[in-house]
């Protein structure tokens, strides 16, 4: 367990660096961008956090691709949400804990943090576990009212919260992660998590909603089974013939999303003027795994770019990427995974294209070519 945790710890990373966005496209509805999460989406909040402040993954060969230099995002380069906000045209929001004013969150927040569970500890505490950081969903939507505090008038913070883009996930790796890691937890337990995990996003749903979001944006589960980590940690004796991943932890996974597509459709017809949206995650990950050349990534998807490991997925726990004796590979965009836990840019671009083509018809529209085009995504 303690290796374990020091591993989350540890690549959970990101300070600011805000990706040039250009000009909003004309006549855009969304003036900026509320982000929830964990590392897949955290820009900027684990470096200030005492906990995670001094992960390797502030240092090379993170960020890079893109920056040339470590940034602190869990990627060689960009995340799946500064290619959202770039599509778009509008800046990076500003990382929660890199801000101080109201002025500083005009054009966004964002309060994902790495490691973050959708969870309280006190579900942990109920059964002997212990999460990797001491942050929550219950933290950030706490953190989302004090910004609400420093907007101003009611009016003035609906007006805004009318006018933003909502990202609430993707959250729940890490809570399932925090379960893996004891070994009395197996994947039948796990899925006593998943309502729990749902009504965790769903409380966060229902505030943003009634603080005035009419666009809401909710990232899925990704293919746990497929993770380089977890085919390395977690010994199982059912295996994907076609993936080679886990299967107990892919049909988790699809539990998750399941339930969290219910509740989806559930929170649409009590609120039919907000647009909920549903970015699923799981196909476009496992798209990659079944079909890597036609997306650009070599024949083994399942092996992670940047480690100190040997065999099938580059991946061992005490050397992670980013510590002593760990490089990266030669190109990172023929891999899926960066470091065993989180992907790298090129996947990442793809994601966010699924993500954007889903959903065009009212993220985008209409300017949904000059969208796509602004992030190089395949007609």
């Amino acid at each position: 367990m303690a290796p374990f945790s020091r591993f989350l710890l540890a690549v959970a990373l990101l300070p600011v660096v805000d990706v040039a966005a250009g000009a909003a496209p004309r006549g855009t509805r969304y003036s900026g961008i509320f982000s929830f999460g964990d590392s897949l989406t955290d820009t900027g909040n684990s470096l200030r956090l005492a906990a995670t402040g001094s992960g390797p993954s502030s240092r090379p060969p993170y960020g890079e691709t893109f920056f040339r230099h470590p940034t602190g995002r869990a990627s060689d380069g960009r995340l799946v949400i500064d290619f959202i906000v770039e599509a778009l045209g509008l800046p990076n929001p500003r990382p929660y804990l890199a801000g101080k004013s109201a002025g500083d969150f005009r054009r966004g927040v964002n309060f994902a943090v790495g490691g973050s569970t959708a969870l309280g500890p006190d579900f942990f505490d109920s059964r002997g576990l212990k999460p990797f950081v001491p942050v929550s969903f219950t933290n950030q939507t706490s953190w989302f009212k004090d910004v609400l505090q420093l907007l101003g008038s009611v009016h003035e913070q609906r007006r805004m919260m009318a006018r933003s883009l909502f990202l609430v996930g993707e959250i729940g790796v890490n809570d399932y992660l925090v379960a893996l890691g004891n070994n009395t937890v197996g994947a039948g337990e796990m899925r006593t998590f998943v309502p729990h995990i749902v009504a965790a996003v769903r409380s966060v749903l229902t505030e943003v909603i009634a603080a005035g979001a009419k666009t809401v944006l909710v990232p899925g589960m990704i293919p746990l089974g497929c993770e380089p980590q977890l085919l390395a940690l977690y010994r199982s004796g059912d295996y994907d013939p076609e993936t080679g991943c886990i299967t107990e932890l892919n049909d988790l996974a699809e539990l998750h999303n399941r339930a969290l597509n219910g509740m989806l459709r559930q929170l649409r017809r009590a609120h039919p003027g907000v647009a909920i949206l549903y970015a699923d995650l799981y196909t476009a990950v496992a798209d990659f795994i079944v079909s890597p050349r036609k997306y650009g990534f070599r024949d083994k998807p399942l092996a992670a770019c940047c480690g100190g490991g040997k065999g099938a997925y580059n991946f061992n726990m005490t050397a992670f990427c980013g510590a002593a004796g760990t490089a990266a590979c030669a190109d990172p965009s023929e891999f899926v995974s960066w470091d065993g836990v989180h992907f790298t840019e090129a996947a990442n671009r793809h994601i966010a294209c699924a993500t954007l083509k889903i959903n065009s018809p009212t993220l985008l529209n209409p300017w949904t070519a000059e969208a796509m085009q602004r992030v190089r995504c395949a007609a």
